[in-house]
Parts: structure tokens; C-alpha cells; sequence
């Protein structure tokens, strides 16, 4: 796990990251190309999977035990010494990743990318993850060894093992081997965000598509914030099964919608707390005003205190069942070295367990105002339901300003 992402990047960078995920898949110094380095991983039975997001990025190898020793060699020389071999082929492929986000004219029609773009305004964080046409022209071996040595530290990177593991003299002597060659480094500083007073009026944006896209979203508290484990609960009370709110809403009661949810991201200084839907381009000013309605009892109200205790059972219902799950326990245990959080499941539900349901409900008020709302949709929307979810949007104060 490592400290990498758009938070670190600018207009000009926007994608080197993720383009850097790519590159490191193309090979290392003893193996020369993309397929020579699978070869080798497969071999062992093995996976290599990675993934970059905002601020955090992951390189996961998911080995047979008897093969470890040598899947954590082989993930060693992926993280130390990348051959950034065949860079034109993985521009084009990253390229025709980008385009899955646009539309023939070039634009960003991605739900989730353009209300983080709303929300975060001219600050990295709302930057796209995979970055533009323009910026994925200017990624070269340079940039990215540089961007690598920058960013794959030991300041800024984090290791974590989990599962049948061999024993421990020989577990550390692999590790310490396989990493001998990652730098010291230093932490990236970066531009602290400040969120506006308010939000933004509903943002409509028109592309070819079968179903409307919604999204509701507001800033929450960032991971350093005391309240960010207040705000894994109060998502797990707007959607954690079908029997939370968002879903008996917008599916039980109206059968409005069949992909309905709600997430939250925390990076240092501030979150992103979404609700998505996908509906009929004729029903989306119906699910807009059950979204409204709800996260506006929620404000007014808050969650109740059967609710509250529900969604702190299931997440110490969860933590129990990712024990099972080698790879979580990695993953958690790696973030949580980074962000200085719990290393482990059960550390993070005992500490969302001192979050009362008074301090949810404070939370929710503050964060569900409705001058604090953003609202985006995406889809082929006609002008009158254009003008219906403006009208809505207003009627709530979404993004409005209070005099």
C-alpha cells in the first residue's frame, strides 16, 4: 500500500499514478515484459492485483502458502525495479480505459468522477483518477521514474502479510531481501482542502444512456478527524443491507430502482459521503426526492436507536467474517499503518462502537444540510425533467446558500 494518488498530483500530472500502476505490471529487472513477469506469477499460482484511488494505492499478490517465499520475491522486484518497458503499448490501453469515462465528444460523463469533481472544485481530490486525453500524452519513463521513486518509499509505503504464512525467521529474512532496495524517502507535502459553506444547485449532465445516474453527495470528516469512524457508522445506517433506509425507500416501498447505495471516503482533511442511484430518465425526479426526503430526516431527526445498534452489529458481525479473508486483513492492516488508524477489523468496529446514536445524529445534522448537498446527474435527460430536478433541488435549498 502506498501514498499515491490524484491528491498528489496537479492539472498538468492528473492519471500518472494510475498510468504508474499500469507500468509496473510491464515487467522488472528479470523480467523483461508484461508477459514474461505474468508467466512468472502465474506460475506460482498466483495473482497480482492493483488499484489506485485518490490518495492510496495497492499492489496485492495473492499466492498458494507453499509458494510464498517466492511471490514475495517477485513482489519485491515489482515494487524496486520496474523496467517501464513498452510504455506506447500501455498508453494505449490506459487510453482505452480513460474512454470508458467519456463520450464521443471527449467529456467526462462518469457519475462517481464528475460529483467528486463538483465537490472538491479545482483541488487535486477532484481530479480524475485515470487522468485526461491530453495528460496521458505527456507520461514518459522520466516522469514515472521519478513519480515511482517519489512515492514507493519506505516513508511512504506500507507492507502487510496475511494467511498461512511460513515461519517467522524466514518470513522476515524474504522480506527484508525482497525490499532491501526501497529508498527511505520522505512524505509528500500536499494542499489542505477547505470545503465551501456550501454546496452546488443540481449539475446535469446529458449523455446517451439507457438509465439516469444521481448522485447526492457531501463532504465529511477526513480519516484524522475523531468523527470519521461516527461517519462509518452513519453509512453503514443509510445502506448496509436491505433493511436500511436507502433501499427500503427507493426499492421495498416505491420499486423505484435495483442499483441503489451509499459510500464513504475518507482521505486526511475531509471525506466524500455519497448516495448513488440509477434509475428510469422518468422516475430519476421521484428517486432525487426520496434521496432528498431521507437524508433530510435523517438531518432534522437523525437515526433511531434500533438503527444505530443494527449497524454496530453488523460490523462487528463483518469484522468477525473478514478474520476468513487473508486479503482484507492485509489491506486493513497496510491502511492503517499509512493513516495511523486501527490495523484490524475488530480494532475499527470497538471503535465505532463509542459512537452513540446522539453523536450520529449530530453528525447527520451536520452533514445532510441541505445548503451542503451536491447534486449531479448524468443521463439522456429531457428538458422538462431538466427543469423538474432544478425546481426539486431549489425546493430543498440544495447548495444554496443560507442569508
Amino acid at each position: 500500500m502506498a501514498e499515491v494518488g490524484v491528491r498528489f498530483e496537479d492539472a498538468a500530472t492528473a492519471g500518472v499514478s494510475h498510468f504508474l500502476e499500469h507500468m509496473l505490471h510491464r515487467g522488472t529487472r528479470s523480467f523483461g515484459s508484461a508477459h514474461a513477469l505474468a508467466c512468472a506469477i502465474e506460475g506460482l499460482g498466483a495473482t497480482l492485483d492493483a488499484a489506485t484511488g485518490v490518495d492510496r494505492g495497492s499492489l496485492v499478490m495473492t499466492t498458494p502458502p507453499d509458494n510464498a517465499l517466492e511471490a514475495i520475491r517477485l513482489l519485491g522486484e515489482v515494487v524496486t525495479s520496474p523496467s517501464f518497458a513498452d510504455i506506447d503499448v500501455e498508453r494505449g490501453i490506459v487510453r482505452e480505459e480513460l474512454l470508458e469515462d467519456r463520450d464521443d465528444r471527449g467529456r467526462l460523463v462518469d457519475p462517481d468522477g464528475i460529483v467528486r469533481s463538483i465537490v472538491f472544485g479545482e483541488h487535486p481530490l477532484g481530479l480524475p483518477i485515470v487522468g485526461t486525453p491530453r495528460t496521458l500524452r505527456r507520461f514518459d519513463v522520466p516522469m514515472l521514474r521519478a513519480h515511482h521513486a517519489r512515492h514507493y518509499g519506505a516513508a511512504t509505503t506500507a507492507l502487510a502479510v496475511s494467511g498461512k504464512l511460513p515461519p517467522r525467521s524466514q518470513l522476515s529474512r524474504a522480506l527484508e531481501q525482497a525490499f532491501a532496495g526501497v529508498a527511505g524517502g520522505a512524505r509528500p507535502r500536499v494542499r489542505r482542502f477547505r470545503p465551501s459553506a456550501a454546496g452546488r444547485p443540481v449539475s446535469l449532465t446529458r449523455s446517451h444512456s439507457s438509465q439516469a445516474s444521481i448522485r447526492v453527495a457531501c463532504v465529511g470528516p477526513g480519516r484524522r478527524d475523531a468523527r470519521s469512524s461516527i461517519a462509518d457508522l452513519l453509512i453503514r445506517v443509510v445502506d448496509d443491507g436491505n433493511a436500511t433506509r436507502l433501499y427500503e425507500r427507493l426499492c421495498d416501498r416505491r420499486g423505484l430502482c435495483y442499483d441503489v447505495s451509499a459510500g464513504y471516503e475518507a482521505y486526511d482533511e475531509a471525506g466524500l459521503f455519497d448516495v448513488a442511484a440509477e434509475s428510469a430518465e422518468g422516475a430519476c425526479v421521484e428517486v432525487l426526492s426520496e434521496i432528498l426526503s431521507m437524508l433530510a430526516e435523517l438531518a432534522s431527526a437523525g437515526p433511531s436507536d434500533a438503527e444505530v445498534e443494527r449497524a454496530l452489529s453488523r460490523a462487528r458481525w463483518h469484522a468477525d467474517r473478514s478474520l476468513d479473508q487473508a486479503e482484507s486483513v492485509a489491506e486493513i492492516a497496510a491502511l492503517g499503518v499509512l493513516g495511523g488508524e486501527p490495523l484490524t477489523a475488530k480494532a475499527r468496529a470497538e471503535r465505532m462502537a463509542v459512537a452513540t446514536p446522539a453523536k450520529v445524529r449530530a453528525l447527520a445534522r451536520r452533514m445532510f444540510r441541505p445548503e451542503a448537498l451536491t447534486v449531479s446527474v448524468v443521463g439522456a435527460v429531457s428538458r422538462k425533467t431538466a427543469k423538474a430536478l432544478d425546481t426539486l433541488g431549489r425546493a430543498h435549498g440544495v447548495g444554496v446558500a443560507r442569508k
